[in-house]
């Protein structure tokens, strides 16, 4: 693709291209690829190589990764290559181009960065470990979640599947807190699919760092969440479950200078290791209890 046509970044980033050193005879050799993670689908796992020549990402037909998306500009971002390296260089697109979440107008992109373009997400990828290293981005995407960076669906039925086992062997307590953003739908219609997608893996973030090394924290679907607890009982697991409500509760989330609250309700399910219990009986018995807590008003746990 013919520069010109994406060249409208701004005096500044134009000037800065300007004065760079000449670069190096081929960057291609630097092995540098960006890696499709989200959302999921068809896509999921696409390998882009990037070259001695920039890269356009946008909604247009013409650009070199062309992203079907109402949340992508027809011409959105480009790669571009530099004296030391590869810059994401936003092309002044409605969403934004942002770099391990940080708005990025312009960015030297490092090996393992997270570059999002509207409602995707791509990984970057550079050095002489590349094909190793996509390799084992694609393991990743099996078994953790692109938006959030938990754990996925897949992983919390294998761990699960695991835990009751041994609970089961040796006598031992396991609880399963399932839990939902209340009213999400209503932060999507207010918002967009961009300002959701913030609120997950924001509260994502939150969670993570009340959660044990030896628990697991991982995103259920949608906007539903599950933190498997073992070696704790029912009273030990309300506990940790009702500073969850807490942390999401008490510090108002932020949107494109928009201050809002989000609660979550969740459902509480333990068993004491004396019976053998299918990992799907012990979800169901968590899904009722958070359907018991969505009709008694929300933004608590039951169990």
């Amino acid at each position: 693709m013919d520069p010109k046509n994406s060249a409208n970044v701004g005096d500044r980033i134009n000037e800065t291209w300007m004065n760079a050193p000449e670069r190096p005879v081929s960057l291609s050799s630097r092995n540098a690829c960006l890696v499709h993670i989200y959302p999921t689908g068809p896509s999921m796992g696409t390998r882009y190589t990037i070259g001695d020549a920039p890269l356009i990402l946008g909604r247009a037909t013409d650009c070199d990764i062309r992203i079907n998306d109402h949340s992508v500009s027809r011409s959105h971002a480009r790669i571009q290559p530099g004296a030391d390296g590869f810059y994401a260089v936003d092309l002044q697109s409605t969403n934004g181009t942002y770099v391990n979440d940080i708005p990025a107008s312009m960015y030297k992109l490092k090996d393992g960065d997270y570059l999002r373009v509207g409602n995707c997400i791509y990984r970057f990828l550079m050095g002489g470990n590349v094909e190793a290293e996509y390799h084992e981005e694609i393991y990743r995407l099996t078994i953790i979640d692109g938006l959030t960076e938990i754990h996925n669906k897949r992983y919390l039925m294998e761990f699960l599947d695991r835990e009751l086992a041994r609970s089961s062997r040796y006598d031992r307590p396991l609880s399963l807190l399932i839990c939902d953003i209340d009213r999400f739908k209503s932060i999507n219609d207010r918002f967009g699919h961009l300002g959701g997608d913030f609120v997950l893996r924001e509260l994502a973030n939150r969670i993570k760092g009340n959660i044990r090394k030896e628990e697991l924290f991982a995103r259920y679907g949608g906007e539903e969440f599950a933190v498997v607890l073992p070696e704790t009982k029912q009273d030990g697991a309300l506990i940790l479950a009702e500073r969850l409500c807490k942390v999401i509760n008490q510090t108002p989330f932020v949107f494109e200078n928009e201050t809002f609250e989000v609660t979550i309700s969740g459902g509480l399910a333990t068993t004491q290791g004396k019976a053998n219990i299918t990992p799907m009986e012990l979800i169901r018995r968590s899904d009722e209890k958070l359907y018991q807590a969505k009709e008694e008003g929300r933004n608590r746990v039951c169990i």
